[in-house]
């Protein structure tokens, strides 16, 4: 009988490890609040770059037939990469957020 409560507990020991592996990396989220997302609204309050709405209305009307995807935020470049597809090609533009400026295209 004690062979099997031994048997039973390892799963749980596992279990309970397993979890308090993951209890940092939660703690260290929070103490990020926003993560990317926090930082691009701290800079659009204190209006140092333009929104992601701005940025579209430059870029967009410039890829025509390119399926847009969404957008990423570099906060230590300050740029907006704008991410588009066609005929299964992947697009890239990367934009200023300053100024709305496209500073680079890749394919």
């Amino acid at each position: 009988m004690k062979q099997a409560l031994s048997f039973l507990a390892a799963p749980a020991a596992l279990a309970l490890a397993a979890f308090g592996s993951v209890v940092p990396t939660l703690t260290a989220h929070a103490a990020d609040p926003g993560g990317e997302q926090g930082e691009v609204r701290r800079e659009r309050r204190a209006g140092n770059i333009l929104s992601i709405r701005e940025i579209e209305q430059i870029v967009l009307p410039r890829m025509s037939g390119k399926q847009y995807l969404g957008p990423d935020y570099d906060s230590a470049a300050m740029a907006y990469r704008l991410k588009f597809i066609q005929s299964g090609k992947v697009y890239y533009v990367d934009v200023d957020a300053r100024t709305g400026r496209v500073i680079g295209q890749s394919r």
